[in-house]
């Protein structure tokens, strides 16, 4: 008798939900960062959603040269530089041609922390990842990861179940001039790595 084993489903199908959706879905998974024989495993634990009908999402003004990452398919990086000094780091999520992505704001340290460590010197335990920009640095996202498919190494995500409601907060977004109000942002109650109680 054949064995059916189920195909792992793929990140443009279980992201191409709404925003503010996509980013409840996304806590509790997991990036997994491989730097030769070292694989560090981060859970995400507070994210916040934009997308082209919202003012202060990179994409409300349409497609550009910077933005074009954010209308690719669901599943993919979007990386953008800040304060001429930070990286952030977004996961593209809704349908292709709609520009729409997740903040990833604070991920929790699981395995291989050592690396994250030696990548954030001077830095260590809740302080070591609780910011997109020190997230971005310990795992050493840069602009290189603009536009990657995050199905594959050196970078992917792994999803994990859904977190039940009960376990998330939502608040407004944090340190924006436009769209502050909207209640966009998520992350993990109690977690001692999001980056703003």
């Amino acid at each position: 008798m054949t064995k059916h084993v189920s195909a792992t489903p793929k990140l443009s199908d279980v992201l191409a939900g709404e925003a503010a959706t996509m980013a409840r879905r996304l806590l509790g998974s997991y990036l997994e960062r491989t730097f030769g024989d070292t694989v560090a495993r981060v859970k995400i634990v507070e994210t916040e959603a934009y997308d082209e009908s919202d003012v202060a999402s990179h994409s409300y003004k349409g497609r550009s040269t910077r933005t074009q990452v954010m209308f690719m398919d669901a599943g993919h990086l979007y990386v953008y530089f800040t304060y001429g000094k930070h990286y952030c780091c977004n996961i593209v999520v809704g349908p292709r041609d709609y520009g729409a992505a997740v903040l990833i704001r604070a991920v929790e340290p699981i395995s291989g922390i050592e690396q994250l460590t030696s990548n954030r010197p001077g830095h260590t335990e809740r302080d070591l990842t609780n910011g997109p920009a020190k997230l971005c640095e310990a795992l050493a996202i840069t602009s290189q990861f603009n536009g990657h498919n995050l199905h594959y190494s050196p970078l992917k995500l792994l999803l994990a179940t859904e977190l039940e409601d009960s376990h998330i907060a939502q608040t407004s977004r944090i340190g924006l001039s436009q769209g502050k109000d909207t209640p966009w942002r998520f992350y993990v109650k109690g977690n001692p790595y999001i980056s703003k109680p």
